[in-house]
């Protein structure tokens, strides 16, 4: 008796036709994502649509949204590699309804609708919140280092920066001449008005600038002669900004008085400072947004991506950082946690904040903790042996006597299980360890949409487990 297989007839034809939304089990991610877009309030994306019917018709929005949850669910965000897989994977031409977007219309459907993109992390938490998995008894905090979409041969000087574009040496003068305007330069700037020293002065006038960049980000032009004027740009403002805190600074030494009405300048006069001929430091022309910063294995020209998780590593929150450290992002974090939270209906205030030694920043802490929420995070790194010079006593012998006792140490071992897994699944299940857009504005639409996609998954499970 001979061999028997099955028959491979690839000239068979369909006896019937097909659907292939049969050749998709009922427990499918794709179904999920559909039911999950249906539930979403998808009118940012509609509104950006002519109403008069005219021009050639866009895909369906909601198609479209639901083709990039699902490809940056299955780690996949190159629109070209969506594009092949409309044709190619069942998934998703269940998704597209059969349709092919090519990976032109993909690209510019994300930059067109780069802040509503970002939007769904919200419509995403807001299903989570309804299934009970946005509780925020315990939640914890930590960042992790993106690659940007950048090169570290990109970081240029501003003598390098001069050299590229003298030619264009006297547009930049009349640009810079329409921004700065007719400033008198005497005056005291409101952002200044504190009675810090010199350094103190000059750093919260740098904070101030970056917190005015963040609220309006621009985007990052596409040819090179542009982003090395943008860059140049940037070095000339940080020095501008660090000059006129220094004359402010002089100005409040010479002028203010002290709690015992002495003359702060009488005694004690600063000591000259001397601003450097031309800006210092290097801009990086590709992305002048991102910034050199310390990863997991050496530095990167990246960002610093932040999340916030609860006991379900349901992201809470996700913004994005310019600073390399940690230091100061409690606060900006925990005030994230509380929009998002507001805007799903959730009003309960987290009970115990978790955090590494990275974010100790007393004052942010104490602030937490006069809003409710008890803040544990240990003064010293896992790698000290003894206390950093100085961080004795007072709040930092407290906080050590917590976290050693019992019960502050049994909570503090969740922060680890809680965060940590979350990064892992993002960046080396999915490789998502590398940003694709450019400019701060675009990296935390992507990086919020990441997470939104992150979440989606744990609800997934969740449903899944539920069933």
């Amino acid at each position: 008796m001979g061999q028997s297989f099955i028959a491979c007839d690839r000239e068979q034809s369909f006896l019937m036709p097909p659907d292939v939304r049969e050749w998709l089990p009922e427990n499918h991610l794709a179904w999920f994502v559909l039911a999950a877009v249906e539930e979403m309030d998808l009118w940012p994306f509609y509104v950006a649509y002519r109403v008069d019917g005219k021009s050639r018709p866009a895909y369906e929005p909601a198609m479209m949204v639901g083709l990039l949850l699902y490809a940056y669910a299955r780690g996949i965000r190159s629109s070209r590699v969506i594009q092949r897989a409309c044709v190619e994977d069942v998934a998703f031409r269940v998704v597209a309804a059969q349709q092919r977007p090519d990976h032109a219309t993909i690209a510019r459907f994300i930059e067109r609708h780069e802040a509503a993109l970002g939007g769904l992390f919200g419509e995403v938490l807001l299903l989570c919140a309804r299934s009970g998995l946005a509780n925020v008894g315990v939640i914890a905090i930590d960042g992790t280092k993106l690659q940007a979409n950048a090169s570290r041969d990109a970081n240029v000087d501003y003598e390098q920066l001069a050299r590229e574009i003298i030619e264009e040496a006297k547009a930049t003068d009349a640009a810079e001449d329409e921004l700065y305007g007719d400033a008198r330069g005497d005056e005291l700037p409101e952002e200044l008005a504190t009675g810090q020293g010199r350094r103190a002065w000059l750093r919260e006038a740098k904070r101030r600038l970056e917190r005015q960049r963040d609220e309006q980000p621009q985007p990052v032009p596409r040819s090179r002669p542009k982003r090395v004027k943008e860059a140049k740009r940037r070095l000339e403002e940080e020095l501008f900004t660090e000059m006129r805190a220094n004359a402010a600074y002089e100005d409040y030494r010479a002028r203010d008085r002290m709690r015992n009405g002495r003359r702060l300048g009488a005694h004690s006069p600063p000591k000259p400072y001397t601003p450097p001929a031309a800006p210092e430091g290097r801009i990086n022309t590709t992305d002048p947004d991102s910034h050199v910063v310390k990863g997991l294995r050496g530095f990167i020209q990246g960002y610093n991506a932040q999340a916030v998780t609860n006991e379900h590593q349901i992201v809470l929150a996700a913004e994005v950082m310019t600073a390399g450290g940690d230091f100061g992002h409690l606060e900006p974090m925990l005030d994230a946690t509380r929009r998002e939270l507001d805007a799903v209906g959730v009003d309960e205030v987290p009970e115990v904040v978790l955090a590494d030694a990275g974010y100790w920043h007393q004052q942010q802490m104490e602030r937490a903790i006069a809003q409710g929420s008890q803040v544990l995070i240990p003064p010293d790194t896992s790698r000290r042996k003894t206390p950093r010079p100085g961080w004795t006593g007072g709040y930092y012998a407290f906080m050590r006597r917590v976290l050693a006792g019992e019960r502050g140490g049994e909570l503090y071992r969740r922060r680890q299980p809680m965060i940590e897994p979350v990064f892992g699944q993002t960046k080396h299940n999915r490789g998502m360890a590398r940003l694709h857009r450019r400019g701060r504005a675009a990296v935390r639409a992507e990086w919020r949409l990441i997470t939104a996609t992150h979440n989606l998954l744990k609800l997934h499970r969740h449903a899944l487990a539920t069933a």
